[in-house]
């Protein structure tokens, strides 16, 4: 009898953690920039369901060869993003970024506008479908790698949406990606992107965030930065705080054991959303649960 009850609420607790548990739903947005829809994973925290209220947005952002639900698959702990939503309550959507469009609008390619993408369609998107607060002081964004670029990079060109953005792990520097042993891949990649200027490193120079500082500057908004001392992204990102801080741009940067892993950023993102949930309390900007 005793075992038996043990069981009963053991199947009574599990029951209602699933049930109130994180959802998650997956959005179709259609591009009409690009001619064609997408995919954006979105995580709603537990309170939503039972409440009226309106809710902040956290973007967060998937690097290069990944796509929108990496960040849900990925991580050793699965249901890392779901435990944050409801640990902060927010909504937390991870928009479809493709494999290597860095989050740039192509100046040569139609099919390649994800600057428009997330900051005006999947945007438009998410405040049309769920509650949220659909102002700058009730969203921010955050990603790894090279959403680490797309989250300063979207940030830094679109003040007026955002109230804070961080980057993981982030390819701040894009032209160093030609100093690699990869380069003619990633000249090949960059193709639909640069078309045939993927090769110039002028070209990355005007859309590296490591170059964007004065626009980052007057925006002053506040930046979480962090990378791993073994990441092969560890030296740009320390270029960029070091112009930062020549700059006296406010931010926190961060270094911490660990390489180009999801290890590190299933580590790195409870610091951002920490961070994000300070600047959303001071803004007043955040659910009643």
């Amino acid at each position: 009898m005793k075992k038996f009850k043990m069981f009963l609420s053991a199947f009574v607790l599990c029951m209602t953690t699933m049930t109130y548990a994180a959802k998650v739903d997956t959005l179709q947005v259609a591009s009409t920039a690009m001619g064609k829809t997408y995919k954006a994973a979105v995580v709603l925290p537990n309170s939503y369901a039972k409440s009226k209220t309106a809710f902040p947005v956290m973007y967060l952002l998937h690097g290069a060869y990944g796509h929108f639900s990496d960040w849900l698959k990925s991580t050793p702990n699965k249901k890392l993003v779901h435990n944050l939503a409801d640990q902060y309550n927010m909504i937390i959507v991870m928009p479809e970024g493709e494999t290597f469009s860095f989050y740039l609008d192509s100046p040569v390619n139609k099919e390649s506008q994800f600057e428009t993408f997330v900051t005006q369609e999947v945007v438009q998107k998410v405040d049309k479908t769920y509650r949220t607060i659909s102002n700058r002081n009730g969203r921010v964004i955050t990603g790894l790698s090279m959403g680490g670029h797309g989250a300063l990079y979207l940030s830094a060109k679109h003040p007026d949406l955002f109230c804070a953005a961080g980057s993981m792990s982030g390819a701040v520097d894009m032209g160093t990606m030609l100093n690699r042993d990869s380069a003619a891949q990633v000249v090949k990649l960059m193709q639909p992107v640069f078309g045939d200027k993927s090769g110039s490193t002028e070209m990355y120079e005007q859309h590296a965030v490591i170059g964007m500082i004065n626009k980052l500057k007057a925006n002053k908004l506040p930046l979480i930065i962090d990378c791993g001392v073994d990441d092969f992204l560890i030296e740009p990102n320390r270029e960029l705080h070091r112009r930062l801080v020549y700059t006296k741009v406010d931010h926190d940067y961060t270094e911490r054991p660990g390489a180009h892993t999801w290890e590190y950023w299933e580590n790195s993102l409870p610091y951002h959303v920490l961070f994000f949930n300070k600047i959303l309390l001071k803004n007043q900007q955040v659910a009643k649960k």
